[in-house]
């Protein structure tokens, strides 16, 4: 069992997949789930325009554009399905084996091709200058720094066990752990996958 928790360094949050909400992508072609976000401080209004930070997970289901985001900064990878490639004029990202990490700017034209249908793909997007942003597949058992700030640890694919500063944490499937530091930790995959999310906001 998970149990959230806050010491002078570490504060852990588990973010039930029941209580994620679901919205339109920016350009009205399908729905997400935002799972976690973070608008700038005294916003009166919580959209696109007063955005930091957000990690949300969508199905892409048919080929077409992608929302038209400037000055946001994208990360994306598929944790459901295969075959999906994001073409733009005169590149192409891959990301048709899953859990392969793309990076790519908001305001690129881009149109996605599925190669072997329907995809879940988990996105983390930041303002640029506002956040630093890193995503990864965490797959086998590991140990690695996380540096101050905040990370997401989604369980992608059935549940999963990792070790913050040696002490357990079991997520659920489809479920979340966030964590905000202080300081730097010592992550560790005890078991399953997870997908890592960091973010680091600057200025």
């Amino acid at each position: 069992m998970i149990l959230d928790g806050t010491s002078v360094d570490m504060k852990t949050t588990l973010l039930k997949s029941e209580d994620y909400t679901r919205a339109p992508w920016k350009n009205g072609g399908g729905v997400f789930t935002d799972i976690a976000d973070a608008h700038r401080p005294g916003a009166i209004t919580k959209d696109w325009d007063s955005l930091l930070w957000r990690f949300a997970s969508t199905p892409i289901v048919a080929p077409g554009p992608f929302s038209y985001m400037p000055g946001i900064d994208r990360l994306q990878m598929v944790v459901g399905g295969r075959g999906l490639v994001l073409k733009t004029e005169g590149r192409e990202f891959d990301e048709r084996e899953p859990f392969t990490t793309v990076r790519f700017a908001g305001e690129m034209e881009i149109v996605t091709e599925l190669e072997a249908g329907p995809v879940e793909v988990v996105n983390l997007m930041a303002r640029r200058g506002a956040a630093e942003i890193e995503m990864s597949a965490l797959s086998e058992p590991c140990e690695r720094q996380l540096p101050a700030g905040t990370h997401l640890l989604y369980a992608a694919i059935g549940d999963c066990g990792i070790r913050l500063d040696g002490e357990d944490f079991s997520i659920s499937h489809e479920n979340t752990l966030r964590v905000e530091l202080a300081r730097p930790s010592t992550l560790a995959l005890v078991s399953g996958l997870a997908v890592l999310a960091s973010i680091r906001l600057v200025g």
